[in-house]
């Protein structure tokens, strides 16, 4: 399936089927509350997470676009979240960094703060997270301080 937020007018959520041979696409399932207007969606397993321009993090499930949980973070977002190693990444635009559980549950895992805001997302590379601010780019890795 392909997941699309439909983003600023409407702001919807569609998962549509492609058809097979000459069948047309099918929206599967939609969804209207809590969805992004500029992030894009992360993708785990059977569970779709999203944080809205307005810090609502969202998880459904891909599958039905049922909702698992809703919870408030605050701020405002314009970069897309990234999943890796059973967590996801979200960035706001006054610097904060939160980390969730890519589970069925919402669970906060560690916040950050750097100095100046995020309206870029994330990139990976390797096992680093390159980060741009409005003013610096950072690069966060395990061996990094052993680098120095």
């Amino acid at each position: 399936m392909i997941f699309y937020a439909t983003g600023w007018a409407t702001g919807q959520l569609l998962a549509i089927r492609l058809g097979a041979g000459a069948a047309s696409p099918e929206v599967v399932w939609k969804v209207t509350r809590g969805v992004p207007n500029k992030p894009s969606l992360a993708l785990v397993g059977d569970l779709l997470f999203m944080v809205n321009d307005s810090g609502i993090v969202s998880c459904v499930e891909a599958p039905t676009g049922a909702a698992v949980w809703t919870s408030r973070l605050g701020g405002t977002y314009s970069a897309s979240p990234i999943a890796a190693g059973g967590r996801v990444y979200l960035f706001n635009e006054d610097g904060k960094a939160t980390v969730i559980d890519a589970g069925r549950e919402f669970k906060v895992l560690a916040e950050n703060q750097l100095d100046d805001g995020f309206m870029a997302s994330p990139a990976v590379a390797g096992d680093a997270l390159v980060l741009r601010t409005r003013t610096h780019v950072y690069r966060i890795d395990e061996g990094a301080a052993a680098r120095r």
